[in-house]
């Protein structure tokens, strides 16, 4: 038998073994939501427009629980009206699976060329790993939309951007009017001096957001003056799957979070991604500073659920892409990979909710706040390289 038709055996049977593992441990691991978020959105979309209600008025059934995106992602979502639940279940889904092939293809592809590895096998064992990184899991059984927003701005600023397209930054005007948090990229394309794409995502998102105000203007107004800031539409602060530096200081008091607290740790993590994210400009390296800046919304966003923390993904897997373009055997790749190792372990570990009930002591502030961690040492410690063909650049 030739040794190319052996080596494809052996790498079916890894695969085929690794996906039977990864069933397995989500068969223990995975918490089954019933697609809770997406029965919000659907039932929502229909009380609008089958009932006649307004649509921020909405709360799923026996649920404190409504719609509380922007209006345009009311109208994106709009088509879910006419779908019988189990096909809405289907392509939300399906929507979510294709998005992510194709954004950790963009991701991997460089490891499987600078190693040698066979591409089909190195997307597949990628897939088979994501599918058991709990933010995805929790994604996609809550029927949630982040991989469809992480998969708009990273196609600005992993294909768009680098090409100096002039479309570069309607991905993130989308996101951004599909739900506010993305905006983030906003600010970091400024920050980075890119004041073309800056622009062209403020004007996307100001076209789609006054288009559907002019296509909803109740459902609109009723958004940014009441619905917006209803903070006890969102849930609990102090709640341990919110895995953001509010998150982390309301658990130390829950009954009263110091707002000075929570102010003061923003902004220095805000002066830390500027600095890290224009080295990463400079560099050339668009795919460290989507990571970067990733890690930032999920720190500052007031509500970070464990399902949101998908945009730690990117970074995990620059952990291991720089890993393999250091020298074999030296330290630099040994500790890179340990480092992805262990975040992807934890990440997949549900360990935060050891302390669901009881988060109080050192090892409730430690333990709780785990994936807090993972963000912060990805912020500070995820490496920036300048990548191949990139010339040197000076942020404006």
């Amino acid at each position: 038998m030739a040794q190319g038709a052996k080596r494809t055996i052996w790498q079916v049977a890894a695969v085929a073994g690794l996906a039977v593992a990864v069933t397995a441990f989500l068969s223990v691991a995975a918490v089954r939501h019933g697609f809770f978020d997406l029965k919000v959105y659907y039932g929502a979309l229909n009380f609008w427009v089958h009932d006649g209600g307004e649509i921020y008025d909405f709360l799923k059934p026996g649920t404190q629980y409504g719609f509380t995106y922007p209006p345009f992602a009311a109208l994106a979502m709009l088509p879910m009206a006419v779908l019988p639940w189990p096909a809405a279940i289907v392509v939300s889904v399906a929507a979510s699976v294709v998005v992510s092939a194709v954004l950790i293809w963009w991701l991997v592809d460089p490891v499987a060329r600078r190693c040698g590895w066979t591409r089909w096998f190195t997307l597949a064992v990628a897939l088979c790993l994501a599918a058991a990184f709990e933010p995805m899991r929790e994604t996609v059984n809550f029927g949630q939309v982040n991989m469809l927003l992480l998969f708009l701005v990273a196609v600005d600023l992993l294909r768009l951007l680098p090409a100096g397209s002039r479309w570069a930054g309607v991905g993130i005007g989308l996101a951004t009017a599909i739900k506010l948090t993305p905006g983030i990229f906003l600010v970091y394309l400024l920050v980075t001096g890119r004041w073309r794409a800056a622009l062209t995502a403020a004007g996307a998102a100001a076209g789609a957001t006054l288009t559907a105000a002019a296509l909803f203007p109740d459902a609109s107004r009723e958004f940014w003056t009441a619905a917006l800031w209803n903070t006890g539409r969102v849930g609990e602060l102090a709640f341990v799957s919110n895995q953001s530096l509010q998150g982390v200081v309301a658990r130390l008091g829950p009954e009263h979070p110091s707002t000075p607290a929570w102010l003061a740790l923003v902004l220095a993590t805000v002066t830390v991604w500027a600095w890290r994210s224009r080295s990463a400009a400079a560099a050339g390296d668009e795919a460290t500073g989507l990571a970067l800046t990733g890690a930032l919304m999920c720190l500052v966003s007031p509500v970070t659920w464990v399902h949101h923390l998908v945009w730690l993904l990117p970074g995990l897997i620059l952990l291991v892409d720089n890993a393999t373009a250091a020298p074999a055997r030296s330290r630099r790749r040994r500790v890179l990979l340990a480092a992805a190792a262990i975040g992807y372990g934890l990440l997949i570990s549900r360990i935060v909710w050891a302390w669901e009930k009881d988060f109080t002591g050192v090892d409730g502030f430690l333990g709780s706040n785990t994936y807090v961690w993972i963000c912060l040492a990805l912020l500070l410690f995820l490496p920036v390289r300048r990548r191949s063909g990139q010339p040197s650049r000076r942020p404006a």
